[in-house]
């Protein structure tokens, strides 16, 4: 019983870190880029939900639309300024952007909220009783929503229009281009998708963490991008795999290493 415990553990903070693998895959798989800032802009849709449902009073769905709502912008807005006049640049740098942007996030969260850790109130709370096992309401919600997620994302890019200008940018821009797809116009709304899963990530991990601080994002998202790699970074599918493969090793190790 332990044992499952620990593995039910495992397979929701596995399905958060799929979330955010599913936004590095995404942007990479189409942009061919490594958005290293991904996971402080996790940190931005936490401070976001947490403070509209602090100062604003905001019910907590309201808190991760908002959420939602601000780091799509974000992700569009990071994407113009810093990412899109390198695409024709080495990719040395942009990694150095993206990690410039990463410092930039964090040192502005640090002068807008502060460098102390807040206090974050998850979701949903309480336990679901099944024999002799507790499953937190939170883990269930995690797991659910990855999968959805996942599938809405699956589909999205096999069966739709902008999804298919998706596949053929990541295949080829120049040919994408010549067949009338609006290349910049597809890799804007790659890192809109891909920062509107960060704020939901953000909100699932602070749920699970219970605190936020200006780095809360720095190592999921580090360990995020080691999922997307471990299942085949540009694989929405992988990113799951991943993911969950890497929250399951983590939870085990920890109990039993």
């Amino acid at each position: 019983m332990e044992f499952l415990s620990y593995l039910i553990i495992g397979v929701s903070l596995g399905s958060v870190y799929a979330i955010i693998a599913l936004g590095y895959t995404m942007v990479y798989g189409i942009a061919k880029m490594l958005n290293f800032a991904h996971g402080d802009v996790i940190m931005v849709g936490g401070y976001i939900s947490l403070l509209s449902m602090t100062s604003l009073g905001l019910p907590w769905w309201a808190g991760v639309l908002l959420a939602i709502l601000v780091c799509t912008v974000l992700g569009v807005v990071i994407e113009g300024l810093a990412y899109k006049p390198l695409r024709a640049s080495p990719s040395l740098a942009v990694l150095i952007t993206a990690i410039g942007v990463s410092y930039f996030l964090q040192n502005a969260a640090q002068l807008l909220w502060g460098a102390s850790p807040m206090s974050y109130t998850p979701i949903v709370s309480g336990s679901l009783a099944v024999g002799g096992l507790s499953i937190s309401y939170i883990s269930l919600v995690t797991i659910v929503m990855c999968v959805v997620i996942m599938t809405a994302l699956t589909l999205f890019t096999e069966k739709t229009r902008m999804g298919k200008a998706m596949r053929a940018c990541s295949e080829d821009k120049g040919a994408a281009q010549l067949m009338g797809i609006n290349v910049n116009r597809t890799i804007s709304l790659t890192f809109a998708i891909g920062s509107a899963l960060a704020a939901i990530a953000g909100v699932l991990l602070c749920s699970f963490n219970t605190s936020l601080m200006p780095t809360t994002g720095s190592m999921p998202g580090i360990k995020a991008f080691t999922a997307a790699v471990f299942g085949g970074i540009g694989s929405i599918p992988g990113a799951l795999l991943g993911g969950v493969l890497l929250g399951i090793i983590e939870s085990l190790a920890k109990a039993y290493i």
